[in-house]
């Protein structure tokens, strides 16, 4: 019996007992929780106070509540997938940028019309409410079963000035920049990454635990003059994979040598 004896509302009392229980390791990493009649005994608490307390572990990513299993302790092991975040052009002249991995899309891609937000044109070198395409595909790693969002924005002036690229806004990213290289450009990347936590509908379709934030990766695909061209976005669960990425030395221009 551990009687819960600590200022503070009761269920934070618990919940910071379970903590201490679990970053010690008597909670085994990936093993169930004790039942919640368990934990009334051991702490002397009411059945509301231990599932407040639960809740507020859930909300920390330390439980996660499997349905029809129970509540378990939250594994903290490396991420079962790396993705390589690098574009290669072959002697051919054909583009991969998959990194190694062989995603399958699990559903057809859903294309529609649409218009610029304000992230979105500031991404693209917009106006706001500018005609664009919009490709959403939901991706799945066979061989781990990470599941992935991907999501093209192509505006309307690209698309139509580029060979087919308006009758296919569709078309799989390494055929989009082949396409703008036979349109003429000359084309270079920028990405950022960061993390949030996931939307409702984001949650679901990736099948994410509790309090998982998400991945977030914006590349733009850049053409003549560095104009913004293409905006492709990834989203996946930060607890199954990690981001790999390979940087070599730019080449310094005239004015910085001479600083």
């Amino acid at each position: 019996m551990s009687e819960i004896q600590r200022p503070g509302a009761l269920y934070q009392q618990v919940a910071a007992a379970i903590r201490e229980a679990i970053l010690s390791g008597e909670f085994e990493a990936g093993a169930p929780l004790p039942s919640e009649t368990q934990l009334i005994a051991r702490y002397q608490v009411s059945r509301p106070t231990v599932r407040n307390a639960i809740a507020a572990l859930r909300a920390e990513g330390l439980i996660e509540v499997r349905h029809g299993k129970g509540s378990f302790v939250r594994t903290t092991g490396d991420p079962t997938l790396t993705i390589e975040r690098r574009v290669q052009r072959t002697r051919n002249g054909r583009f991969t940028s998959a990194g190694g991995i062989e995603w399958t899309t699990t559903e057809d891609p859903t294309v529609y019309r649409s218009h610029t937000t304000q992230a979105t044109s500031a991404s693209l070198g917009l106006d706001a409410e500018e005609a664009i395409f919009v490709c959403d595909r939901l991706l799945t790693d066979p061989a781990t079963g990470t599941r992935a969002l991907h999501r093209t924005t192509i505006p309307f002036e690209v698309a139509e000035g580029v060979d087919t690229l308006a009758e296919a806004p569709d078309s799989e990213p390494d055929a989009i920049y082949a396409l703008l290289t036979e349109a003429g450009h000359t084309l270079w990347w920028s990405e950022t990454v960061r993390a949030r936590m996931p939307l409702p509908d984001e949650r679901s379709t990736l099948q994410l635990p509790d309090a998982t934030p998400v991945m977030h990766l914006a590349r733009i695909t850049h053409g003549i003059d560095d104009r913004p061209l293409v905006l492709e976005e990834l989203c996946t669960g930060a607890d199954r994979a990690q981001l790999a990425y390979r940087i070599t030395a730019d080449r310094a221009s005239a004015r910085s040598r001479n600083a």
